[in-house]
């Protein structure tokens, strides 16, 4: 098909070339030989009157055009993928659809988890394939393979996509349910043997950079994970501490034999962004399942205030 004669076939091909920066690459992920992809190269050359990719040493780089031509055509065919996976009339209970759904195992276990469980009765043709956000999660989402990114506040400003809040916590702290204190003073809280979680991008240990131009001194750390399920697990029976979340703290002393006490400092709420791409955004379907998660987000957010 063709739109002011330019080959709409080509929009995938230019994608994919723009991405892969590699003809032999970008022919490998289309499936196609290393000859139909040079030949599409070279109409998309003669079209746009410029060269796209050129060579710099063993490498192949971007003109200024083709750099300016990679957020547009990946916009193009993202928002085509979404409008032909709609149908005349969104019928929720009917829906059969795929989402991709990163976020945080605190995120999954406080509230995406209950969304899906809400969806299988609502939406049991929607399903949700939940993962951890992983360490290229900008370039992950820019390719369109998220369709929904939870992630804290001051990770969210590069996402130049809809968001919104979702929620926002407090510290407490965790220790085993036979530790004898009470009233924790911020003396016994650095004098102990702590377990920390690695988040962000660089995976760097919550907290550090919060407590030693405070207090002077780093934390005894014994233990680091970078997850929030198995916390638990590492305080008790031992006289460790761990500070993480009010909300997945309160849901883990429920199930575990630990006790939670208050932090004896203030420290600033973590608050959850919702993000999802914009071609998604009038899309019934991606609606319904943003609808859900917020509408149970709703109580969560008024529990985790201080």
């Amino acid at each position: 098909m063709r739109l002011d004669k330019f080959d709409l076939n080509l929009l995938i091909v230019l994608d994919v070339l723009l991405e892969k920066r590699n003809v032999t690459r970008a022919s490998e992920h289309l499936h196609i030989g290393q000859s139909a992809t040079s030949a599409a190269l070279g109409r998309l050359r003669e079209y746009f009157d410029d060269s796209l990719l050129v060579p710099v040493g063993r490498n192949m780089e971007l003109t200024p055009l083709a750099k300016s031509l990679v957020t547009p055509v990946r916009d193009t065919l993202m928002r085509a993928r979404a409008t032909i996976s709609l149908r005349p009339v969104f019928e929720p209970e009917n829906i059969m659809r795929n989402f991709t759904v990163a976020a945080s195992d605190y995120m999954i276990d406080i509230l995406i988890a209950q969304s899906a469980r809400e969806l299988a009765f609502s939406s049991p043709g929607m399903r949700l394939d939940m993962i951890i956000p992983p360490k290229d999660v900008f370039e992950s989402f820019e390719r369109g393979e998220i369709d929904l990114l939870f992630l804290p506040k001051q990770y969210s400003d590069r996402f130049q996509h809809p968001q919104t809040e979702v929620l926002t916590d407090v510290q407490v702290c965790m220790v085993c349910e036979h530790n004898k204190i009470d009233e924790l003073t911020m003396e016994q809280y650095l004098d102990m043997g702590h377990v920390a979680i690695r988040l962000g991008d660089e995976h760097s240990i919550t907290h550090e950079e919060w407590f030693l131009p405070r207090y002077g001194q780093q934390r005894r750390i014994e233990c680091t994970v970078d997850h929030f399920s198995s916390v638990p697990l590492l305080v008790m029976g031992t006289n460790r501490i761990v500070t993480l979340h009010r909300l997945i703290a309160e849901e883990m002393a429920q199930r575990f034999p630990v006790k939670l006490l208050p932090a004896p400092f203030e420290m600033q709420p973590v608050t959850e962004i919702m993000i999802w791409p914009r071609f998604l955004d009038e899309d019934p379907a991606h609606k319904w399942l943003r609808n859900t998660v917020m509408a149970l987000a709703a109580p969560l957010a008024k529990g985790s205030q201080p």
